[in-house]
């Protein structure tokens, strides 16, 4: 397949080398190509053009020839560059949702129409969390009559003297101005940031971790398609705590936007290498878990359980050992979304969420993470009546 990547940072690059060892035709685009270069290294030979990704125009020339383009950039270009795809009759991918228009819903669903008019698939939030998150309580809910309650809980975490991001400064800074999304009692509404603090036990080597309520995209699809009661996403480790400490201190306000000093530009894999030599970047973590409660009927008696999924990924010690050097959190990202593309149903039309996509393919994509130095372990427990939902 001819695929056209936009966005060359830490993830877009690092899924674009994917892409091109699964055998497709792959080039890229970004704003500033030469910085793209740094994360695809010099030895890379995938093309990188100068491209800007509020210019529709633009987009068309470079996408000219893809049948699929992958949006690695920032979620608030979404639309342009779904519009980009259906002009080059393109299939469409991106990492995440913007979610202005509608906090509530995917703004990528206004496109459905246009998309099975062009007999075109547009999979959405295809990254680790949303994304492998998605899927995970998907399969959870298929095994159970009735949902009543879905949680997902994410750690992230750097070990360093200097802050220093896994994600870039735009994504980091949104998540700590933006309200949360929760869904309670069959209906949406907005939490207030880094609220409803709780104890939640990762699996080890990371333990228990304090964890607050989040800004994700996946309430923004999956109450949609997956009948339930409660929903909500909290995140915890250094990273989220830190934004936590300098939103309460009033040091974050959309008003004045980025703070540069607080949110660094993310690190090339060379920076990346750079700063674990000098011992100012020790080790990364990421983690996910996905938690849903729900009702088992059966002949005699029903039966409430709790599934849970816990996803490890590698951390930048073990990303070392393999011979790269980027963020667990790029790393996981990038890994599942090749996956997406590497099990993509293109025979299918309209715009899809992970949770709406044929049972073999989420089955397909959930064994192939596997393969990628990835842990998912999966348990039942029966749950009593008087018993909290988290742990």
């Amino acid at each position: 397949m001819r695929i056209f990547v936009l966005g060359a940072g830490a993830t877009g690059s690092l899924l674009a080398q994917l892409l091109e060892r699964q055998g497709h035709t792959v080039w890229c685009g970004d704003r500033d190509p030469e910085r793209g270069r740094r994360f695809l290294g010099a030895r890379s030979l995938i093309p990188i053009a100068k491209v800007n990704a509020r210019n529709l125009r633009g987009i068309i020339r470079a996408a000219r020839d893809a049948q699929m383009i992958v949006n690695a950039s920032a979620s608030v270009f979404n639309l342009i560059i779904m519009r980009a795809a259906l002009h080059v009759r393109a299939h469409y991918i991106d990492l995440s949702s913007h979610l202005t228009k509608n906090p509530f819903k995917a703004e990528q669903f206004a496109l459905e129409k246009r998309f099975v008019e062009k007999n075109r698939l547009a999979l959405i939030n295809t990254g680790a969390a949303p994304g492998l998150t998605n899927l995970l309580v998907k399969r959870a809910a298929e095994s159970l009559d009735e949902v009543s309650a879905v949680q997902i809980r994410l750690y992230e975490s750097m070990e360093s003297e200097d802050p220093i991001s896994q994600w870039s400064p735009e994504v980091s800074f949104d998540e700590a101005i933006s309200n949360p999304r929760i869904y309670r009692d069959g209906k949406f509404s907005m939490g207030k940031r880094f609220a409803e603090l709780e104890k939640f036990r990762f699996v080890e080597p990371i333990g228990v971790a304090n964890v607050v309520l989040a800004a994700q995209d996946e309430v923004a699809t999956l109450p949609y398609f997956i009948a339930m009661r409660n929903m909500d996403v909290k995140i915890g480790g250094n990273e989220f705590d830190r934004l936590r400490r300098w939103y309460k201190q009033g040091k974050l306000s959309k008003s004045r936007g980025i703070p540069r000093h607080r949110f660094p530009q993310t690190s090339s894999p060379r920076a990346i290498a750079s700063l674990i030599r000098q011992g100012v970047l020790q080790n990364a973590r990421f983690a996910a878990a996905v938690l849903v409660e729900g009702v088992k009927r059966g002949k005699k008696e029903d039966q409430r359980l709790l599934i849970r999924s816990d996803c490890t990924f590698p951390t930048l010690y073990q990303i070392r050992q393999q011979g790269r050097f980027t963020t667990p959190v790029a790393y996981a990202t990038a890994h599942v979304a090749a996956l997406f593309i590497k099990n993509f149903p293109s025979g299918l039309a309209g715009v899809l969420a992970p949770e709406q996509l044929p049972v073999e393919v989420r089955r397909a994509i959930i064994a192939g993470i596997r393969k990628h130095s990835v842990r998912v372990t999966h348990r039942t427990t029966s749950v009593k009546q008087s018993e909290t939902f988290s742990e």
